[in-house]
């Protein structure tokens, strides 16, 4: 199933190594920089409304989310479905940490990333050396997500239950008085993609794509399976641990459904499938054309997991490598006649 998606470029990685990598600095710095350009923009165009900037904070919440996910299950092909869980370990393990245990909030939020990288880390070791499939690892994913999200309610006391967890830290600090939630958030989408960008370029990222297209072929070409996938997981999970855990702060408030898996992988998942799994900014125009749409369907409530399945479903058959990756092929062909 991975091989159908591939990557923006189109091009297998094993058998072409260094001339499918990307050559310049350039081919990164360009996307980045437009995409901080644009997206600084927006509250200008917002302007004072609060729950519109609200939404936007979530759109680039969610672009964060899936820029992690797609470094694991884009460039190496592991599916994690605990997308959710992993942001939520960073969100409630920097809540606890700063407003239960009373550690400084840049420790609480360092801390909370370290963790979810841990167990993202751990997961991928499970799969690996259980040599679990892309199927079989979703479904371990799934099972730890589901088990996450009922230990924050079997834990109340500590996590607030179904009520949520009111965080007193961070109301008055620098994360709401001199940095603006979104452009908080912004700069952590950036770092995200200039992250994942430097890895793509490199012979990690060389790595990575052979695992995605043909593992055996990666392997008789000297590429750590292990090490790769373990790696991808690691760093993506801190992503997501990271994105979770500002998020947290940011808002104030967090429950067991901010991190569920249908309020989140469920979404995550239909914003990379629509971007382009493997693509660099796939991600980004997933998020925002799909905070779009979730706003527009606030009113079907529950049916929005059901419409986004059906949408999954029509995209893998439409348009499986996603929007970016077909259109860029498209045009590739174009200049080649």
């Amino acid at each position: 199933m991975i091989e159908r998606f591939g990557d923006a470029s189109g091009t297998s990685a094993v058998g072409g190594v260094e001339g499918h990598a990307p050559r310049s600095l350039a081919r990164l710095v360009v996307p980045v920089l437009g995409v901080g350009v644009v997206l600084s923009l927006v509250p200008l165009w917002l302007g004072d409304s609060r729950v519109m900037m609200g939404i936007a904070v979530v759109g680039l919440t969610f672009a964060a989310y899936a820029i992690g996910f797609n470094l694991i299950f884009g460039s190496t092909g592991q599916l994690f479905l605990c997308v959710g869980a992993l942001a939520g370990i960073g969100g409630y393990g920097g809540a606890i940490l700063a407003d239960v245990v009373g550690l400084p909030i840049v420790v609480s939020v360092a801390a909370a990333t370290a963790a979810a990288s841990l167990v993202g880390g751990i997961l991928s070791w499970v799969a690996v050396h259980r040599s679990l499939g892309v199927i079989f690892t979703g479904i371990v994913t799934l099972v730890f997500a589901l088990t996450f999200e009922n230990l924050l309610l079997g834990l109340g006391g500590l996590t607030g239950g179904e009520s949520g967890f009111f965080l007193e830290a961070g109301r008055d600090t620098f994360l709401r008085r001199q940095i603006p939630p979104y452009y908080l958030m912004l700069g952590l989408v950036l770092a995200a993609l200039v992250v994942h960008g430097q890895l793509r370029r490199s012979r990690v990222g060389w790595a990575f794509r052979a695992l995605r297209d043909d593992e055996v072929a990666a392997e008789l070409a000297g590429v750590d399976v292990a090490r790769h996938r373990i790696l991808a997981a690691v760093v993506g999970s801190a992503i997501l641990g990271l994105a979770g855990a500002l998020y947290a702060f940011t808002e104030g408030r967090i429950s067991p459904t901010t991190f569920g898996f249908a309020e989140v992988d469920v979404v995550v998942l239909v914003m990379l499938a629509f971007g382009g799994i493997g693509s660099l900014l796939g991600p980004i125009l997933g998020a925002a054309t799909f905070t779009v749409i979730d706003e527009l369907l606030v009113e079907v409530g529950q049916l929005r997991v059901f419409l986004y399945g059906a949408l999954v479903i029509a995209l893998f058959l439409g348009i499986p490598r996603g929007v970016i990756p077909t259109v860029t092929d498209h045009l590739r062909r174009r200049r080649g006649r």
